[in-house]
């Protein structure tokens, strides 16, 4: 792959994409400020992105006993354990801030055991990331050990749902060599400052900064005063509140 290709196969031009699709990605644009990666790089098979879509919706978006960011958990949690860099960081971005906690993507993507999790979140993720990697192992047990925690029938199956969805996604994204849009790496950024109202990173080069509300051009407080960079988002900052 060339520098900033996003993928191995085929990527139309907006233009060309079927107009229901494009009208779908447009308001995803409108909503977020870019189109996700994903949709471009599935939108060269129109009725495919369509049933991905109907599918993804149908169990991400439906009344069900696991809320939205549980839902996302699952994802990463899945995602992390096929090793699939676009859903971790697209999803991932997505989890931080619908649990409202910056640490949890991380933790989930490289080690759900240790994850932040309450009792009931920790038997959902270790069901699901069973049924993603050693599905041949699944028996009537786990089932039973999710009821023990309160899970319906109607519960466990969209535990499974998600995971089978993603398990294809995360599959597709490996096939097509898919990468993650940059905003993913820092669309949560601002978000963080207004829950925390002023957060401190650690980046890569173990050099710290902080950001606080009145830092509208996101420059560096403290002894760095050049211009912030998101490149240095890139390597899993650790997010510290203050």
């Amino acid at each position: 792959m060339t520098e900033g290709q996003i993928s191995t196969f085929p990527v139309p031009d907006l233009e060309d994409i079927p107009e229901d699709l494009r009208s779908m990605m447009l308001a995803i644009q409108e909503k977020t400020g870019f189109i996700p990666n994903v949709f471009l790089g599935l939108a060269h098979r129109p009725d495919e992105l369509r049933a991905f879509m109907t599918y993804h919706d149908a169990l991400m978006e439906r009344d069900s006993g696991l809320t939205k960011a549980e839902r996302e958990m699952i994802v990463v949690a899945t995602s992390g354990a096929n090793s699939c860099m676009y859903c971790v960081v697209a999803h991932g971005a997505i989890l931080r801030i619908r649990a409202k906690d910056p640490f949890i993507a991380d933790q989930l993507a490289i080690d759900p055991s240790k994850a932040n999790l309450d009792a009931r979140q920790q038997a959902m993720i270790a069901f699901a990331v069973k049924l993603a990697r050693t599905p041949e192992d699944l028996e009537q047990a786990d089932h039973e050990a999710l009821r023990d925690h309160g899970f319906s029938d109607d519960d466990i199956w969209d535990i499974g749902a998600i995971t089978g969805l993603f398990a294809m996604s995360n599959r597709l994204a490996h096939l097509a060599s898919m990468q993650p849009n940059d905003e993913f790496f820092t669309q949560d950024i601002q978000r963080a400052i207004c829950m925390f109202g002023h957060v401190r990173f650690t980046c890569y080069d173990r050099q710290d900064f902080s950001i606080s509300p009145n830092d509208e051009s996101l420059s560096f407080v403290g002894e760095r005063s050049q211009p912030f960079h998101t490149e240095l988002f890139r390597y899993n900052p650790v997010w510290v509140r203050q």
